[in-house]
This record gives C-alpha cells, structure tokens and sequence, in this order.
C-alpha cells in the first residue's frame, strides 16, 4: 500500500466557506475520523470533504482523557491504523504515545489541513428535495475560548465518528453524604491537570478497565491507593516485551511487518474470544489460573477476582506486566470487594461496617453511553430516534440516506471494525459518484425481524441506556455481530451495492 494519497483537490478555506457544498463531512477527529478520512481520499481523491471536531485537538477519546495511566485496553497493533505501522515495542500502548500516532498520521496524510476544531455538531438536516445535509454547528473559534457562534455546513454524505460516550457527562451515582466529604472528589474523565496525590490515602471506586490501568499509576507515589468494587471483573497480565514482532520488523519491510502483526493479534484475539465464548468454565479457569500466578497462595482470589458472570459478557481487563498485581504484593494497593453505605467527612463507610480513609476519592464509575455525539437527527423535518431503527451492515441506519456512522467490537479493538466501516463507506461514496446517484439507504420494507441490543455486553453503561443507539437485527445484513473474521470475509466478497435504495434528484 502506499504511504501517500493525493492532495486536496480544493484548498481547505475554500471548501470551509458558509456557502460551500462539500461531498463528505466527517464529524470527529479521533482514530475512526483519521481513519475514514484517509479512506475517502484513497478511493475518492478528488472528493471534497471537512472533518469537524468539538474539541481544540485531535485523537477524541485520547485526547479527552488525561487521567494517570490512561492506556490502550486491547493491543496496540490491532488498535492502530492498518496503513501506518505502529512503532514503539508496547503490547499495551501509552495514551499520549496513542494521541501522538493519531497527530502524526493525520499531518503526513495531510489531514489535520481539513479539520475544523471546536466545531460542535447540533443538528443534520436531510432534505429529500436536494440531497443535501445541512449541519447545524457551534463553532468556537480555532482557540475554543472565543465568543461561540452557530453557522451551517452542506454536504452530500455525512459519516458520525464520534464515538459512543457522553463526553461532557460521565456516570457518576450518586452517593449519600458526598457534600459532606472535606477531601477531593474526582472522575477520570475531567481529570484535574494538577492534582496532588502524593503521600495521600487514594480511593478509587470501580473495578473497569480505567480503575486497573489509573490504580497502578497512582500507586507510584500516593501514599496508599484502594481499589474499592461491588464485584470482581477478569483481569488479564499482558506481557509488554515482545518476541514475534521484533523479527518481523528485522526481516520485513515497515507495512509488511505491521500487517503480519496485526494479523496475529486479531487472530489471537479471535481465538482467544471463541475459545471462553464456547467453553465459558475452561475460559473461567484458565483466566482465574493467570491471577493466582501473580498473588500469594493464600491471598482471596475467590472474593476479589472472581467474577459472577462468563468471560466476555463484560469486556477483559488487560493490564501489562502484571502490574496490577505488584501494587497490591507490595502494599501499595488494596483490594476491597464491598458496597457504600455513605461518604463522611474522612471517607467511606461501608454496608459491612469498614471505613476507608481517603484524602481523594476517584469514582472511576464508567461512561455514559450517547449514540452520534447528541446530534439531532432529522429527515424531511421529522427526526430520526436512532434506537427505532435497525442498523445495516453495521454502519447505515435503516431509511436515513447518505449517513454512515463508525462503532467497534466489544470483543476486539476498535480500530478493525472502524477501518472496515472507513473502506466500505469510501467504496459506497465512489459508487454513487460513478453513476451519478444523489442518495443512498438501507430499506427493510414490509418485512418483519425481531431486533436485540447492538453490544451483547452485561456492563452497566451498556444497560443503563437501552436506547442511545441503534437496533441489531436477527438475520443478515441487518444482524451487528462480533466477529472480526466473520465480518472481514463479508466485506472482502460482498457487494457495496447489495440491499440499497440508490436514486438521484
């Protein structure tokens, strides 16, 4: 593949003026947006498009998240970009390093020229009578600190990679007594840049991927950090030093190396998931068998590590060279399994009778889901609800023409599902363009299909907010499923054009 694309057929500012009609308007400048822009300009290099991003920088989720720690949750090499090798040795990456791979990819392709940054999308109007999208948005200046103002953007396509979180507004519950706590209460997600945890007593509550990669950080130098859970998760030692990727590197070219890499991680993960998938009590005992390496013999794995549901009915928690479990062998970490009865002035009391001191409280209590960035949605004036209607091949909302959106597995990283969605949205747009159609939609029509939640996920965020995304069908196309391989064989065969409405105004 090569490492170049062609240039912007239309100098940016141009293509940014009010008046303006773009071809693609990619929202969100994190991995899928760079990710689908790169796509759209290898297979439409004459398209002209805008990404517009809410926040002062690129990378989304790595940008907003600054909490010590902060770290990929599945490996590096299949979260990266399958057209931009991944360079540093980490299984298990860094988020800045992260953040500063999206930066670099998006200047060497020339990317970051058609971003608009603190861009907020409102509203995307369809008017059947054109074809056109007309994006309603608060723009606040290059800066984000100038007087906002809202102006419109038109486009022929719109793509939402804007993730499946509220950024602003994190789950945090409510806990009894927390007014009268006299220390600091913090969420990952707005993480203070100057917090001082030095020396202090830190409680962190939760048991997710953000508690098990912010706990060994903290744990450097607080002065006692607790992991405070209602219930265990599985967590996972992923091993940083790599073998097999060191010798591909030696023998292969950069881009054959990262492709023979990222082929062997996806099919280890593949593996690793059907394998607990299809014998949950085998995949119980040989994870529970990786903690009891790590602890003591007499340590309470059965209370603090063992999970009431089946592997994978919740996403894994990886952490990297057990560093988890060395915090708590050293006694810088303390694994407490417990419900909150209230906070008090001095910490929390516990409905077993316990107090923890703590001088910070982190309520690494989880994400709240919102589909499309709380966009409002609307065709011909009447709006779209995104959770009444069926997803198509994973990307196209049943009945909304030219609108695609990226969401990845929960079984596998991110990044393999939104690239797939980058190159079948791209081959999409070059069809359309090819033979002059103006629009595009999956159609149910009069047939009937029983519908199921788009994750197959037991988390807490997944089942407190049944309705902020699209329905899975039950059978075909209309079915999302988690199955990289399954998924990669139907877009390598299938046709761009199968199961849609195409016409032109």
């Amino acid at each position: 593949m090569t490492d170049e694309i062609p240039p912007p057929t239309r100098d940016a500012e141009e293509a940014g003026a009010a008046d303006a009609m773009l071809d693609v308007i990619i929202i969100g400048a994190g991995l899928s947006g760079i990710d689908c822009a790169y796509r759209l300009r290898e297979q439409n290099p004459d398209a002209d498009y805008l990404i517009l991003e809410r926040r002062t920088g690129i990378g989304g989720t790595w940008d907003l998240f600054r909490y010590p720690g902060v770290r990929s949750d599945s490996d590096i090499y299949t979260l990266s970009y399958p057209f931009e090798p991944w360079r540093k040795p980490q299984a298990l990456a860094d988020g800045t390093d992260i953040r500063h791979y999206i930066e670099h990819t998006a200047r060497k392709f020339r990317i970051d020229e058609r971003i608009r940054f603190s861009h907020k999308v409102i509203s995307a109007d369809w008017d059947s009578a054109t074809d056109t999208w007309t994006l309603t948005v608060e723009d606040g200046g290059e800066s984000g600190t100038d007087t906002s103002r809202t102006r419109t953007y038109r486009s022929r396509f719109v793509v939402f990679a804007t993730g499946y979180y509220d950024y602003d507004n994190p789950h945090t519950p409510r806990f009894a007594g927390s007014d009268e706590f006299t220390g600091q209460i913090v969420h990952p997600q707005h993480w203070p840049e100057n917090l001082d945890y030095a020396g202090k007593n830190v409680v962190v509550i939760g048991s997710g991927a953000t508690a098990v990669s912010l706990i060994p950080a903290l744990a450097r130098t607080a002065g006692q950090v607790t992991m405070l859970q209602r219930s265990p998760s599985y967590i996972f030692s992923s091993k940083q030093k790599q073998y097999f990727a060191p010798i591909a590197r030696k023998v292969l070219s950069a881009n054959a190396a990262h492709q023979v890499i990222r082929t062997r991680y996806a099919l280890q993960t593949s593996a690793l998931v059907h394998l607990t998938h299809r014998f949950p009590r085998l995949g119980r005992k040989l994870l529970l068998s990786s903690v009891t390496s790590n602890l003591p013999d007499d340590y309470p794995i059965d209370v603090h590590f063992t999970p009431t549901y089946n592997p994978w009915d919740q996403r894994m928690c990886m952490v990297p060279d057990a560093d988890l479990f060395d915090a708590i062998n050293s006694g810088a970490v303390e694994m407490v399994t417990d419900h909150i009865d209230r906070f008090d002035a001095d910490g929390i009391a516990l409905t077993s009778g316990r107090h923890l001191d703590a001088d910070i409280i982190v309520t690494a209590t989880g994400l709240q889901l919102l589909g499309f960035g709380g966009t409002r949605i609307r065709v011909d004036g009447a709006e779209v609800k995104p959770h009444d209607r069926f997803v198509f091949k994973s990307h196209l909302l049943e009945d909304v023409p030219n609108l695609a959106w990226s969401v990845g597995y929960t079984n596998a990283s991110w990044t393999l599902r939104a690239d797939m969605t980058a190159r079948s949205v791209s081959a999409l747009i070059r069809h359309m363009r090819e033979h002059g159609y103006t629009h595009a939609y999956p159609h149910l029509g009069s047939e009937t299909m029983g519908s199921r939640p788009l994750w197959d996920l037991k988390a807490g965020y997944v089942e407190r907010s049944p309705d902020a995304l699209p329905k899975s069908g039950t059978r075909g196309h209309w079915q999302v499923r988690h199955n990289y391989y399954r998924d990669a064989i139907d877009h390598r065969f299938g046709d761009v054009t199968d199961s849609l409405v195409f016409g032109r105004v």
